[in-house]
């Protein structure tokens, strides 16, 4: 017969909701009855607890959060970034990411957030879809104004230059469509 798991965990120092906490883990093992061996307790203890944490050697991530449209720079000391993080500057390099990083790179986030949600209010940002949407309207439109030039404009052209309507009308299509071909290839971004 052992001890009690109070007395146990006045004998190791410890309270007795570590030791049940210890028999509920795995890291000790009661006896049959419910008590402790102490010997055999000690050693399984010591063997399954690991050593306690200590704090980050690391110094603490410096990160600035520009002025413009919410966009973050990169952070200069540490390997956690606003769009993701990175495990190159984790602690002991586990490839992990340290509490504080990622901390770091939360409060970075907040902050775009905010400040996009604040100029959103104030009026200063569209809607990127019903932007495109806009500029690809104009773009037909502008497109449809310059097929439709030739067929207004080519009877009153071949009259003062005295050639055949017919003629002109067909050489001017096609000059048009050339024309808007060239200018359908250039690549235009919305970023």
């Amino acid at each position: 017969m052992g001890l009690s798991i109070r007395a146990y965990a006045r004998r190791r120092g410890v309270t007795d909701t570590a030791v049940h906490k210890a028999i509920r883990t795995g890291r000790i093992t009661p006896l049959s009855d419910g008590t402790i061996d102490p010997e055999n307790a000690d050693e399984q203890w010591t063997r399954n607890t690991s050593a306690p944490k200590t704090g980050t050697t690391r110094q603490a991530v410096k990160v600035s959060v520009p002025e413009d449209h919410g966009e973050a720079s990169t952070p200069v000391s540490a390997g956690a970034s606003a769009s993701g993080m990175s495990g190159t500057g984790s602690v002991g390099g586990t490839g992990g990411t340290s509490l504080l990083q990622a901390r770091t790179v939360n409060e970075v986030v907040k902050a775009q957030t905010n400040k996009v949600r604040l100029a959103r209010l104030k009026g200063e940002l569209i809607d990127r879809p019903q932007a495109i949407a806009h500029v690809f309207k104009l773009a037909r439109s502008e497109r449809d104004a310059w097929l439709n030039w030739p067929a207004r404009i080519s009877a009153q052209m071949a009259a003062k230059l005295e050639i055949d309507a017919h003629t002109m009308h067909v050489a001017l299509e096609n000059a048009v469509r050339e024309h808007l071909q060239e200018l359908g290839n250039l690549m235009a971004s919305v970023d």
